[in-house]
C-alpha cells in the first residue's frame, strides 16, 4: 500500500480510504466492522465518514455510521492505528430538516454542536480530519451545472466558518481541515483566508472524480498541485457503474442503484454509452472493469487517496487490488479516446 502525506499536514494516508456510507444501511454493523478490520489489514489507515452517514440520509439512521465506527474503535483499541475523517453538513433546511431543528448553517453554533456529536458516536476525543461537507452558499455542487449567482444573506460566510475551525484546532479536537464538494473559487477562498491568519489551511478537497465525471481536472487539478491540497476522489466506481453490473439493464440483488433507484447521476443515456466502452476497454485489456477505473484515479498525481465503498467483502477485495493494476500507456490513452468522445456526461 502506498502512503501520501495529506496536504501540508504531517499526516500520512493510505492511497486507498474506505468509505463507510453504508454501515447503517446497506451494511449490518458487523459487517461494517469487518470491512474495517479488512481494510486494516491491508494497509488501509485512511477511514472516512459523515455525521449524516447512512445513505440514503434518513432521520432514523443520521449518525448511525460514525455510532458502528465508535463501538468498532472500542472493541478493538485501535483508535491510533487510523486517520480518522468525518464532516458536517451545510446547509439542508429542505432535506435534512430533523438535524438540529433544520438550521443546518456553518456558524459557530452548528459546526461546534455536530464536533461534539461525532466525537461521542466515534468514541475519540479527536479527528484527524474534519471536513465540511458543501458549501453553505449557493454554488455548483452535487452535479449542478448552469451557475447563476444567487446571493444568500443566512449563509455563513467562508471567513465565519474558518474562524470556528481554527477554535477547534487549537482546543485539539480536530487535527487538520478539509472541505468537499467545493468549487475552485471556493478552494483558494479558504487558502486566501489561511494565509491572512484567519485559521488553518486545508488539507484536502473531497470531490467527485471519475471515468464518466473527470470535471476535477478542469481547474481543481491545479489548485490541488499549486497549493498542496490533494483530491480524496469520491465516487470513483459512479455508484458502481463502472464495474458493468448495471449494463444491459441489469439490476443486481442488493446492489445499489437496484434498491435506490433515484440515484440515477450516473445513468444518462451517453453515461451508459460510454461506461460500456470502457468496459469493453477492460475487457480487451484483460483487466477487471472495476480495477482499471479505480486504477486510472489512483494513478492520477493531484489524488491524494481515493474513496472506495462496497457492501461485501468480496467487492472491498476486488477494489483493494486496484492498487496492484498498472495501466499501460496505450490504456491510458485508449481512456483518454473514450473521454473525448463522451466527455464528463455525470458533471
Amino acid at each position: 500500500m502506498k502512503y501520501n502525506q495529506l496536504g501540508q499536514t504531517e499526516l500520512r494516508v493510505s492511497e486507498l480510504c474506505l468509505g463507510t456510507m453504508t454501515f447503517g444501511e446497506q451494511n449490518t454493523e458487523q459487517q461494517g466492522h469487518d470491512q474495517l478490520d479488512r481494510a486494516l489489514d491491508y494497509g488501509i489507515n485512511f477511514i472516512d465518514t459523515a455525521e449524516m452517514y447512512a445513505i440514503p440520509p434518513r432521520a432514523e439512521t443520521f449518525g448511525q455510521t460514525e455510532t458502528i465506527i465508535g463501538r468498532w474503535f472500542r472493541a478493538r483499541k485501535n483508535r491510533d492505528r487510523v486517520v480518522l475523517a468525518t464532516k458536517v453538513i451545510g446547509k439542508a433546511d429542505d432535506f435534512m430538516p430533523y438535524v438540529r431543528g433544520g438550521m443546518t448553517r456553518l456558524n459557530k453554533h452548528n459546526i461546534e454542536l455536530a464536533l461534539n456529536d461525532s466525537l461521542m458516536r466515534l468514541n475519540t476525543d479527536v479527528i484527524d480530519l474534519y471536513q465540511i461537507h458543501w458549501p453553505d452558499r449557493n454554488t455548483n455542487f452535487f452535479g449542478r451545472l448552469g451557475y447563476q449567482h444567487q446571493p444568500d444573506d443566512s449563509a455563513a460566510s467562508i471567513e465565519e466558518t474558518l474562524s470556528v475551525l481554527n477554535t477547534l484546532v487549537a482546543s485539539g479536537k480536530v487535527r487538520a481541515i478539509g472541505v468537499s464538494n467545493e468549487t475552485a473559487w471556493g478552494a483558494m477562498e479558504y487558502i486566501r483566508l489561511s494565509s491572512e491568519g484567519v485559521g488553518p489551511r486545508i488539507a484536502s478537497i473531497q470531490n467527485p472524480y471519475n471515468l464518466l465525471n473527470r470535471s476535477y481536472e478542469v481547474a481543481l487539478a491545479e489548485v490541488s498541485h499549486q497549493e498542496t491540497v490533494g483530491l480524496l476522489a469520491y465516487s470513483p466506481l459512479a455508484f458502481g457503474v463502472l464495474s458493468g453490473k448495471y449494463l444491459a439493464n441489469q439490476q443486481p440483488d442488493h446492489a445499489r442503484l437496484t434498491l435506490f433507484p433515484s440515484y440515477q447521476r450516473y445513468s444518462n443515456t451517453v453515461a451508459l454509452k460510454a461506461t460500456k466502452a470502457y468496459v469493453d476497454l477492460a475487457k480487451e485489456a484483460g483487466l477487471v472493469p472495476s480495477q482499471m477505473a479505480l486504477a486510472y484515479v489512483n494513478s492520477r498525481s493531484f489524488v491524494a487517496a481515493t474513496i472506495i465503498g462496497a457492501t461485501t467483502l468480496a467487492q472491498l477485495q476486488e477494489n483493494i487490488a486496484s492498487t496492484e493494476v498498472h495501466l499501460s500507456d496505450d490504456v491510458i490513452a485508449a481512456i483518454d479516446a473514450i473521454h473525448q468522445r463522451w466527455p464528463n456526461p455525470c458533471p
